[in-house]
C-alpha cells in the first residue's frame, strides 16, 4: 500500500494527542501544476472552439464587418435598411446611455447578426459544394469545366488555415442509398460466386425483399438519417465491434511495424525515450488542433472526428456489450515489463519529460529486480480472452480496493507500453524474422499486451518497436498517421547521440516509476488461466507471412496506365483463384470520411469483370483479349471504389437494414443470408503519409506497414501498402487449422500473379531487378 499513499497530498495518523498531519509539499506542487496544465488545455480548447465555430470565417472578420457597417453609417447611409433603428427602439434605455451610444450598440448588434448570417451562408454553400462527387468519376488528368469551377468555389468558401476540426460543421451527411439500387448492386456482386440455380433463387429473395419488407425498413432508416449525424457509424461501432463476445485479440485488433531496414538505436530504453516523447508531442498538436485536416486532391476535406479518442481511451468489458471510455488528458503511461505493471509519469514541474529523461525512467523499470505479485504476471490475458468472463471478473475482483486503483491507472493512462524481453525484426534478409515479428505484435504472449487500450506500443530488446491497436474507437489510417509521425520524429528530428542514447540531460530530482500493486485471489487466477488458454489456442492457430515485393512498385504500375490499387486487387483475385480453384466474396476496405462521422465501406472486389479476366488468363486466351478484359476489370474496380467512397456502397446499407429488422423483430431471409456470407478474402491498404519521409534521400527508411488477423476460418486476411515507387509490402494471415490455406503458399501465388500481370500489360519493358537500397542494421544518428 506504500505506493498508493504517494497519490495523495497528505498522510495522517491518529495518535493519543490527536491527528498528526504530514503535509507533502511535492504532492501539492504536482497538484497545482496539473491544475495549471488542465486549465491551459481548457483555454486552448475554448479558443479552438470559437475558431472552429465561426469557420470558414475568422474571429477577426467580425471586427471587419463592424468597422465596415460603422464606416457606411458615417457616410449617412443605412446599410441595414432600417433594422438598426428597429434594434435601437427595443434596446433597454439607460439614463447614462446617450442617443449616439445607443446607435453605436445597435450597429454592433446588427453587424454581429449580419456576420453570423454570413457564416451560416458560407457553411451552407460549402456543405452543398462538398456534396458534389462527380469529380471523383472523371478520368485522371482530365478535369471537366464544371469540376474546375467547383474546385475554385470550394477553395473560396473553405477559408484559410483550418484547424483539425474546422470542417466538421460543413461536411455533408452520409446519404441513404435507394433499396432497389443496393439490391441490384448486391445481385451483381454475387453473380460470379453462384451457379444459375443459386442465382435465380437469390434473385427471387431479393425481389421479394425489395417489394415488401425492404420498403418498411428503409422508411425507418431514412428517419434515422434525418435525426442522426451518420446513419451507420454508431450502429457499426456497437454491433460490429463492441457487442462481439469473442476475443478481440487477433479477431479485431491490428498491428503496425517499425522500419524494415533500419534500427535507429539498439538500446531498448533509448528507442522508448524518443518515441514516447514524440507521441506526447503529437498529442499536444492534437489537443491544440494543429494537425492539418486530411484533404483529397488538396481541396476536399475528410472527417476528423475519429482523432478525438486516440489517447486516454480504453475499451471496458461488459456482459452484453463493451463500452469505449474516454478520459481527460492523462499525464502518465501504464508500462508492462516481465509480469509487473508500472505507472510512469510523463510530466515533471509542469513540463513534458525530455527523451533522455524518459529513457532513464524506462531503464529504471528494466533494471527493477522486484518479482510480480501473486497472480499479476499473466493478468493481461483477461483482455485477450472471451469478453464475458473478463467482464464478470472485472466486476467481482477489480471494482474496489487496491485492484480497482491499479486497474484505473492502466485504463486511464494515455496509452499502454509493453517492454518485451525478446528480440524481433532484426534481420531484414531473413523472411521468417518478419513473420515472427508480425505475429508477436498481433498477439505477443497473450498476456503481455493490454488489448483493451486504444493502442499498445511494444519495444523489443534489440531496439525494434511496433504497436497493437484496438479497432472500435477508430480505423487503422487514423492511428497510422500518429505512428508515422512518431517514426519520422524519432529519426529525423530527435535523433540519438554517438552511443545510441537519447540526447539531452536528466533531472536528478525526478521521482521514479510507481509499481502497481495487486491482490489477486485464487479464483481470479483460475479465470486468468482460463482466458489465457482461450487466447493461446487462438494465437497458436494464426499463420502469418510478411514479405516485401521489390521487383517493381506503384511507379512501374502507373507507367502501364493502371491504378496501383486495381492492379493489386486483380493480382489478389488471380492468386486466390490459383490457390483455391474458385472465386470468393472479397472484402476491400474503403473510407467514407468525405461525410460527417464516416468510417468505412466495403468494395466487393470480386466482380463479373475480374472473374472473366482470370478465367481468360488461366484458360490461355490471347494476350490482347486478356489485356482488354483486364482493362474492363480495372475500370469496374475503380468505379466500385468511388461508389463506396461517395456513399453508394452495398454492405453498410444492408447492415443497417438488418439492424432495423432486429429492432422490429421481423425476419428477412434475404438479409439473413446476405449478412451470413463469409468473407474468405479480406483485404485492406495501409496509407503511407509520404510528406513525413524523404524517400529519395533516405530510401531505407520505409515502414513494414501493418496487418490484421483472418476474418474467416477458411480464408485469408491481406494487408498491403505501396512503399515509395519501387516496393510493395504484403501481410498475409490465415489459420493453421484450415488444411486448404497457408500464408506462405498464398504469398508465393501473389508474387507470381504480380509478375504475370506486369508481363501481360508491359511485355516489351525490360525486367526490373531488385531495388537497391541501403540497409544498415543500426543507424546511430542522422
Amino acid at each position: 500500500m506504500a505506493e498508493a499513499h504517494q497519490a495523495v497530498a497528505f498522510q495522517f495518523t491518529v495518535t493519543p494527542d490527536g491527528i498528526d498531519l504530514h503535509l507533502s509539499h511535492q504532492a501539492f506542487t504536482e497538484i497545482y501544476l496539473s491544475g495549471v496544465r488542465s486549465w491551459k488545455k481548457r483555454i486552448i480548447g475554448l479558443k479552438n472552439s470559437v475558431i472552429t465555430g465561426v469557420y470558414p470565417a475568422s474571429p477577426s472578420s467580425w471586427l471587419f464587418v463592424v468597422i465596415a457597417i460603422l464606416a457606411t453609417m458615417y457616410t449617412r447611409s443605412d446599410p441595414s435598411m432600417g433594422l438598426i433603428a428597429k434594434i435601437q427602439e427595443h434596446l433597454p434605455v439607460s439614463q447614462s446611455m446617450s442617443n449616439q451610444c445607443q446607435t453605436l450598440v445597435s450597429a454592433v448588434l446588427f453587424s454581429t447578426m449580419l456576420w453570423l448570417l454570413l457564416i451560416f451562408t458560407m457553411r451552407l454553400c460549402l456543405k452543398q459544394l462538398l456534396s458534389y462527387h462527380r469529380w471523383m468519376f472523371e478520368k485522371h488528368g482530365k478535369m471537366s469545366t464544371t469540376t474546375k469551377v467547383w474546385v475554385a468555389l470550394v477553395r473560396i468558401f473553405s477559408g484559410r488555415k483550418p484547424l483539425l476540426y474546422s470542417y466538421q460543421g460543413s461536411l455533408p451527411n452520409l446519404p441513404v442509398p435507394a433499396t432497389k439500387d443496393t439490391v441490384k448492386r448486391h445481385l451483381e456482386s454475387v453473380r460470379p460466386l453462384m451457379d444459375d440455380t443459386e442465382y435465380e433463387r437469390m434473385t427471387k429473395l431479393s425481389a421479394e425483399f425489395e417489394s415488401s419488407l425492404g420498403k418498411r425498413l428503409q422508411w425507418y432508416l431514412k428517419l434515422k438519417a434525418l435525426w442522426a449525424t451518420n446513419y451507420v457509424s454508431d450502429w457499426w461501432e456497437e454491433y460490429v465491434y463492441l457487442r462481439g463476445r469473442s476475443p478481440i485479440m487477433v479477431n479485431s485488433n491490428y498491428y503496425g511495424m517499425d522500419f524494415m531496414y533500419v534500427t535507429p538505436t539498439p538500446i531498448q530504453a533509448a528507442r522508448a525515450g524518443n518515441s514516447l516523447h514524440a507521441y506526447f508531442l503529437y498529442r499536444r498538436k492534437l489537443n491544440k488542433e494543429e494537425l492539418k485536416p486530411w484533404m483529397l486532391r488538396s481541396a476536399v476535406p475528410c472527417c476528423s472526428y475519429q482523432f478525438e479518442r486516440m489517447f486516454d481511451t480504453c475499451r471496458i468489458p461488459g456482459t452484453l456489450t463493451d463500452t469505449v471510455q474516454h478520459w481527460q488528458d492523462s499525464d502518465y503511461l501504464a508500462v508492462y515489463h516481465r509480469g509487473r505493471y508500472f505507472r510512469l509519469r510523463m510530466y515533471h514541474a509542469g513540463r513534458l519529460l525530455s527523451p533522455r529523461e524518459i529513457e532513464s525512467q524506462i531503464q529504471k523499470i528494466l533494471d527493477d529486480p522486484s518479482p510480480p505479485s501473486k497472480g499479476e504476471a499473466k493478468l493481461g490475458a483477461l483482455t485477450a480472452g472471451d469478453r464475458i468472463p473478463w467482464a464478470k471478473a472485472r466486476v467481482k475482483y477489480f471494482s474496489s480496493g487496491v485492484n480497482k486503483r491499479s486497474l484505473d491507472y492502466i485504463e486511464k493512462a494515455a496509452f499502454f507500453v509493453s517492454l518485451d524481453d525478446e528480440e524481433q525484426g532484426g534481420m531484414a534478409d531473413d523472411p521468417t524474422s518478419l513473420d515472427s515479428y508480425a505475429k508477436s505484435l498481433l498477439h505477443g504472449k497473450c498476456y503481455d499486451r493490454w488489448f483493451d487500450k486504444s493502442f499498445t506500443v511494444v519495444y523489443f530488446k534489440n531496439g525494434k518497436m511496433g504497436l497493437n491497436g484496438e479497432h472500435s474507437w477508430a480505423d487503422a489510417p487514423v492511428l497510422s498517421h500518429a505512428w508515422q509521425y512518431v517514426l519520422s520524429m524519432d529519426c529525423f528530428q530527435l535523433g540519438y547521440n554517438a552511443e545510441g542514447h537519447c540526447k539531452g540531460e536528466v533531472d536528478s530530482s525526478l521521482p521514479g516509476p510507481q509499481k502497481l500493486n495487486w491482490e489477486i485471489p485464487p479464483e481470479c487466477e483460475e479465470q486468468i488461466s482460463g482466458s489465457l488458454a482461450v487466447a493461446q489456442a487462438l494465437a497458436d492457430d494464426v499463420d502469418v507471412h510478411v514479405f516485401a515485393f521489390e521487383e517493381f512498385g506503384k511507379g512501374k504500375i502507373k507507367r502501364c496506365r493502371v491504378s496501383p490499387d486495381a492492379f493489386i486487387q486483380l493480382a489478389l483475385q488471380l492468386a486466390h483463384y490459383r490457390d483455391q480453384g474458385r472465386f470468393c466474396l472479397t472484402y476491400e476496405s474503403s473510407m467514407t470520411r468525405l461525410f460527417k462521422e464516416g468510417r468505412t465501406e466495403t468494395v466487393r472486389s470480386c466482380t463479373n469483370e475480374s472473374s472473366a479476366f482470370v478465367r481468360a488468363l488461366e484458360g490461355g486466351e490471347a494476350a490482347d483479349v486478356c489485356r482488354r478484359l483486364f482493362q474492363e476489370a480495372s475500370e469496374k474496380h475503380q468505379h466500385l471504389y468511388r461508389m463506396a467512397m461517395t456513399g453508394a456502397g452495398i454492405d453498410r446499407h444492408l447492415f443497417c437494414l438488418y439492424v432495423v429488422s432486429k429492432y422490429l423483430r421481423v425476419e428477412s431471409p434475404f438479409l439473413k443470408e446476405v449478412l451470413s456470407e463469409p468473407w474468405r478474402l479480406s483485404t485492406s491498404q495501409t496509407p503511407m503519409h509520404v510528406e513525413m519521409f524523404d524517400m529519395v534521400n533516405y530510401p531505407e527508411y520505409v515502414s513494414c506497414g501493418g496487418g490484421f488477423g483472418p476474418v474467416a476460418d477458411d480464408g485469408y486476411g491481406v494487408c498491403y501498402c505501396a512503399l515509395g515507387e519501387n516496393m510493395l509490402n504484403f501481410h498475409i494471415t490465415c489459420k493453421h487449422s484450415c488444411p486448404d490455406t497457408g500464408a506462405n503458399k498464398f504469398g508465393a501465388q501473389i508474387r507470381k500473379a504480380l509478375r504475370d500481370l506486369l508481363q501481360l500489360l508491359c511485355p516489351n519493358q525490360t525486367q526490373v531487378g531488385k531495388t537497391e537500397v541501403m540497409r544498415p542494421e543500426v543507424k546511430k544518428d542522422l
